[in-house]
């Protein structure tokens, strides 16, 4: 007598991988949000009075609720009472509402409304941060920016609350089967939401020949929007697999103050986590900073007639899309002929790619070079470190790669001022490499957890280490923007003063402090992964063996 099997939802690979798409493009709408106004840095301060000061302010305030009031701890116990489908919706009506608060801020309704005139007159000070310095609004921060970062501090919220909640879905519906590659496409996709951000943000923000800074957030709350609808859908398909399977929804251990002793007395550990956030706050706070780098450091001709149209940059992003889409499936392929093939043609977009960056003579579509190669080489190294280890030794690998990128954009890119074709090059080729970098670093990084703490507080662990990491990108933007105004005091002075418009200012920075003080967190970052590999073969904590065995 045969039994009968009861197919599931996830037992079909269509829709599993749709669950799959729901959720990643999720996060892909989230990372355009998270850096929507990078690009366009040097209009916030040409069209509503921003320096860098107040820039980086405001972008450091996307974590500031996560560090200093626990709500990244808080996520993590919703997502244990409430269970991955709630969880999922919340983080997308809490980001949403994020974006709203931020658009209107940036907005022409904004300007001489009386809630303008309440940021210009509250907030100022608050008790007890500005004490200890690590406020979020400072006296004289343009009221805009004030409410922008109100908006930002709830979008990180929600922001945070979907990426812990992601992860924890993919795991559920590919559990047994491609979870690895599951969790390596969603992150190839969530980091094209970077450049996808670089070029459709300033595209927005000047379309049609009229500069309008709160097109590009309203584009931002578009897709946020998509984002909400995207997990909706998830809950539905979610609660239909639970219905199917008869079993209780699977949730995430919560974060125990029990848990605390036994994690922060692994050395291991420790080394981990100050490794992550060294790394982490020079890459993501740098991303918010780059394109106007680029802007102070090349000579660029911004293209006229057709390479001015839309039309550009619209095939330049289907470009970039044919370039991450191949190079990507190349990984996959079983016959060679195929592979090659998938490369060839990915190589050929990304060169094509590459000159129509340079003929449209704009920093924003140079800097979205950023993540395809991370994009390309991702799988590759999540398998070398499943199936041959060195996960201590790529971690140094990329820290020394961030350290020299870094030390290129501040002593090697400005060398090449007057020179548009020798500086691009210099640009496309340090940025792709430091794309490189960032796929090195989490693919050793995060499953090398594990082999530090025991199994029953591995989610206390991450959260921890999660908390820490966002010190770093709390911190970081924040510092960026305050040694930009300190090491170009007389740009600043020269723009109060009337002798320089804001608009000029806005792309005649000295970046070399700044990147300096970026590559020597990657020095720190290759001391600690030098410790961690001495750690590893003194303790034998298997960091350098594979995780398959």
């Amino acid at each position: 007598m045969s039994e009968k099997i009861q197919t599931t939802l996830r037992d079909s690979a269509a829709l599993r991988w749709t669950a799959l798409l729901l959720l990643a493009l999720a996060m892909f709408c989230c990372y355009i949000f998270m850096d929507i106004l990078s690009p366009i840095k040097d209009l916030m301060q040409s069209e509503r009075g921003w320096d860098s000061t107040a820039f980086g302010t405001m972008q450091g305030a996307e974590t500031f609720l996560n560090v200093f009031i626990f709500f990244l701890i808080f996520a993590g116990i919703i997502l244990d009472k409430m269970g991955v489908r709630f969880t999922a919706v919340l983080s997308g009506v809490v980001m949403l509402i994020g974006g709203l608060v931020k658009y209107y801020a940036v907005s022409e309704a904004f300007i001489g409304s009386g809630v303008e005139q309440w940021f210009t007159n509250n907030l100022n000070y608050i008790p007890l941060f500005d004490e200890l310095g690590v406020s979020p609004f400072y006296r004289g921060m343009p009221a805009s920016a004030k409410c922008a970062a109100v908006g930002f501090m709830i979008f990180g919220c929600g922001c945070e609350m979907a990426g812990i909640t992601v992860s924890r879905g993919i795991v559920k519906w590919f559990k047994g089967r491609e979870t690895a590659l599951a969790m390596g496409s969603e992150m190839a996709l969530a980091r094209l939401g970077v450049a996808t951000c670089m070029i459709f943000s300033p595209f927005f923000a000047r379309l049609g020949g009229h500069v309008d800074v709160s097109r590009s957030v309203a584009f931002g709350v578009v897709l946020l929007c998509i984002a909400l609808i995207m997990t909706i859908v998830y809950f539905f398909m979610d609660k239909k697999l639970d219905q199917q399977t008869g079993e209780a929804e699977e949730k995430d251990d919560p974060f125990k103050i029990s848990d605390l002793g036994k994690i922060l007395s692994s050395g291991g550990f420790w080394l981990v986590a100050l490794l992550c956030v060294l790394y982490y706050s020079a890459i993501f706070p740098f991303q918010k900073y780059a394109v106007n780098m680029l802007q102070c450091n090349l000579t660029l001709t911004p293209g006229e007639g057709y390479w001015a149209s839309d039309s550009v940059a619209i095939m330049q992003y289907a470009l970039m899309l044919l370039v991450a889409g191949f190079s990507f499936a190349s990984n996959f392929q079983k016959k060679k002929g195929l592979k090659i093939a998938f490369m060839v043609i990915a190589i050929i977009a990304l060169i094509e790619y590459c000159y129509m960056g340079y003929m449209r003579g704009t920093a924003e579509t140079i800097f979205a070079v950023f993540p395809l190669l991370a994009v390309a080489i991702t799988p590759i190294l999540g398998n070398y470190v499943d199936h041959k280890g060195k996960a201590a030794t790529m971690l140094m690998l990329g820290s020394l790669l961030l350290i020299l990128c870094h030390l290129t954009f501040a002593f090697v890119l400005p060398m090449f001022k007057g020179n548009a074709a020798g500086g691009t090059i210099v640009a496309y080729l340090t940025i792709l490499v430091l794309g490189a970098s960032f796929s090195l670093v989490p693919a050793a990084l995060w499953p090398s957890v594990p082999k530090l703490v025991d199994e029953k507080i591995i989610g206390s662990a991450y959260a921890l280490i999660f908390w820490i990491q966002n010190i770093g990108l709390w911190l970081f933007p924040l510092l960026i923007g305050k040694v930009l105004d300190k090491t170009n005091a007389g740009l600043v002075e020269a723009v109060s003063n009337g002798v320089m418009d804001a608009e000029q200012a806005a792309v005649s920075y000295d970046y070399t402090w700044p990147l300096v003080m970026l590559a020597c967190l990657g020095v720190a970052a290759f001391a600690i992964g030098f410790i961690l590999k001495v750690v590893d073969k003194k303790k034998n904590l298997g960091l350098e063996q594979p995780n398959i065995k």
